[in-house]
């Protein structure tokens, strides 16, 4: 359970972890004592593209980003914002973290990734352009779909799922 929120943002009341009855049975979560606000603590909805670069014979375009340590590139990703849709959303973050231009968007799936408290809804986005990185991402790579290396977590399985509608059994980082 994610107790990283303290105070109430209704009255400024500590919360605390209180059992009420909800639908179904008692269920303990982070509330307010004194003015009943409920600290839902919902997944949050993350947005990730499989990129095949359209003008580059369909490679994959994987990014490592500034912030994570080592050397891991995965997928675009990023938060769906109010307002928009799914869609919508996608389309923005792989503009503004790659300047590419999304031609073609496809549903792959929706996985849990409850480490992160997420919900990943996951596209297979045709795009091009020239690749110019935000500072969010330190660098990438271009792959040929056949070369391309999985990882066990929700996106990985994204990029599985695609690979196999390719007809190309996924290979898997150890």
């Amino acid at each position: 359970m994610n107790t990283t929120y303290r105070f109430c943002p209704s009255c400024a009341s500590e919360l605390a972890l209180l059992s009420l009855e909800e639908d179904g049975g008692p269920k303990t979560r982070l509330r307010c004592p004194a003015c009943g606000f409920t600290h839902w603590n919902n997944p949050t909805p993350v947005l990730a593209a499989v990129i095949e670069c359209v003008d580059r014979e369909g490679q994959v375009l994987l990014a490592r980003n500034a912030a994570w340590p080592g050397r891991f590139f995965g997928l675009i990703t990023g938060f769906m914002e109010a307002g928009e849709t799914p869609e919508e959303g996608i389309r923005r973050e792989v503009a503004e973290e790659t300047s590419l231009q999304v031609e073609r968007l496809q549903l792959l799936g929706v996985w849990d990734f409850q480490r992160m408290n997420q919900v990943i809804i996951a596209y297979h986005a045709e795009a091009r352009g020239e690749i110019r990185l935000s500072p969010e991402l330190a660098e990438y790579k271009l792959i040929a779909p056949e070369k391309v290396r999985c990882w066990p977590q929700g996106t990985g399985q994204a990029l599985a799922t695609w690979l196999r509608s390719k007809g190309i059994e996924p290979q898997w980082l150890e």
